[in-house]
């Protein structure tokens, strides 16, 4: 250990030895120096990578977007695979048994995917809705049984039904306590599925297409956002907008790209790509041709094959074919024309795939 760091602890348990850094509780604070505070949270362990770094232990966490992008599809997908080692409850406001039954079976094969059994779900029972003091009612009896089942990490879809009249500052606030107070007081982490307004996809996301007052993306530790692009109907992509216990990994340089399969009865997001969010908004020019979509035509008008071209521009041969069906006229001419400097090839992606299953430290 080295001269400095030894004397810094050296410092610090000097001071926790004379007792000057004991805590004192004043009113409804706590105070103790920094050093004490350093010393404390050191003994806990840090939290822990719950879901692709979007979401950690400890936190209240938001996934919101627009109508129909698959939120609950997402929703039920962490659940699983925080199920692989912990009891996870998912509180589904969303779909019904029957729902839920026909969304996790083959069509064809009538094969219904086995889920891991620490994976619970739970339904509110429609006379419950017609409660005066509804709202309360559904954070007690999480609460309950968070305790009775000894669960410690739940997924409620969605916000809506947690809060009502979450458009309304005072109202807003008084909610985000209770949550607060859930994860506080009951080492519950919770993630909280919410809605947004219908939005252009000309625009990228940002924290104000947060459905509701303000103040709830302020008191959330983390928030991600999944969007629609405007390449194929059938992709989607997740974008970080807030991080308190982690780092920025998937902000609108590097956002994940997935597109919804079925594969035995497992409805799920299937990672495509990382790409720029630029890539996948919707051009007010509709001649515009980004950097790599131009370097993947003129490799078609040199006669490379789909296969050829996916590895020399480090993307999925299903992202080449998108790209070639989105210009289709364009791959006949020996060369396409520039029609605006842009950045780099490959700027924001990345080579290869991501195991969702593995991607834990």
């Amino acid at each position: 250990m080295s001269s400095k760091k030894q004397s810094s602890l050296e410092a610090i348990m000097g001071e926790l030895d004379s007792g000057a850094a004991g805590r004192r509780d004043i009113g409804m604070f706590t105070i103790k120096t920094a050093n004490k505070t350093l010393t404390d949270a050191a003994q806990r362990p840090n939290p822990r990578n719950l879901y692709q770094y979007l979401w950690y232990e400890g936190e209240v966490c938001c996934m919101f977007s627009d109508s129909n992008l698959g939120k609950s599809i997402l929703a039920v997908q962490i659940a699983e695979h925080i199920a692989q080692t912990d009891r996870v409850l998912l509180v589904d406001c969303e779909l019904s048994d029957k729902q839920f039954q026909l969304r996790y079976t083959d069509e064809v094969t009538g094969y219904m995917h086995l889920f891991p059994e620490n994976f619970l779900r739970a339904e509110i029972n429609p006379t419950a809705l017609r409660m005066a003091n509804y709202e309360e009612m559904v954070i007690e009896n999480i609460k309950e049984m968070a305790n009775k089942e000894g669960i410690r990490f739940i997924i409620v879809d969605n916000l809506t039904y947690l809060c009502n009249a979450s458009d309304k500052g005072d109202i807003a606030g008084v909610f985000m306590g209770r949550l607060m107070d859930l994860k506080k007081n009951y080492d519950l982490s919770l993630l909280i599925v919410a809605h947004t307004p219908k939005r252009s996809l000309t625009s990228p996301i940002t924290q104000n297409d947060l459905a509701g007052s303000k103040k709830l993306y302020n008191f959330f530790d983390s928030v991600f956002a999944i969007g629609r692009s405007a390449t194929d109907r059938n992709l989607r992509y997740v974008k970080q907008l807030k991080v308190r216990a982690g780092e920025f990994r998937y902000d609108a340089d590097n956002i994940m790209v997935y597109e919804i399969i079925k594969t035995d009865g497992f409805l799920h997001f299937e990672f495509r790509e990382f790409s720029t969010e630029r890539e996948h908004l919707k051009s007010i020019d509709e001649n515009y041709i980004s950097d790599r979509e131009r370097n993947v035509l003129e490799l078609k008008a040199q006669g490379k094959s789909l296969r050829e071209i996916a590895t020399m521009t480090d993307l999925s041969k299903s992202s080449v074919d998108r790209i070639l069906k989105k210009h289709p006229a364009v791959p006949d001419c020996p060369t396409v024309p520039d029609v605006g400097q842009m950045g780099h090839l490959g700027q924001g992606t990345q080579q290869g795939s991501l195991d969702l299953k593995d991607e834990e430290e």
